[in-house]
């Protein structure tokens, strides 16, 4: 490439994800603690899943870099995550862009 080439925002976009990600719906459940050290628990449906983590919509305001327990419920699986990306806030909550810590684990039984 050279230094005048111009990179189209659409292939920034794409070169910036990682893995394929599947349009799906798998119930979880998402463990965290407050600012107070309480244990705090909701379930989410994901909107989209990918080897790395998910996409998910809960109502509370979570902060970038907070370390969740993901549990999913079709298989039961459990694994630690953080937030790494927050949407806009929508009628029903936040967008959440969550990354499992450990991606050697075939976390959502789906072939992906």
């Amino acid at each position: 490439m050279s230094f005048h080439e111009v990179i189209p925002p659409e292939k920034k976009w794409r070169e910036r994800r990682r893995g394929v990600r599947v349009n799906s719906r798998v119930g979880v459940e998402i463990v965290w603690h407050d600012p107070e050290g309480k244990e705090c628990r909701r379930e989410a449906i994901t909107r989209m899943v990918s080897p790395y983590g998910c996409l998910v919509v809960l109502p509370e305001n979570l902060a970038l870099e907070q370390p969740v327990q993901l549990t999913n419920f079709a298989n039961s699986q459990s694994a630690q995550a953080m937030v790494v990306w927050k949407g806009p806030e929508r009628v029903e909550g936040w967008e959440l862009g969550i990354a499992l810590m450990n991606t050697e684990t075939d976390f959502w039984g789906l072939d992906l």
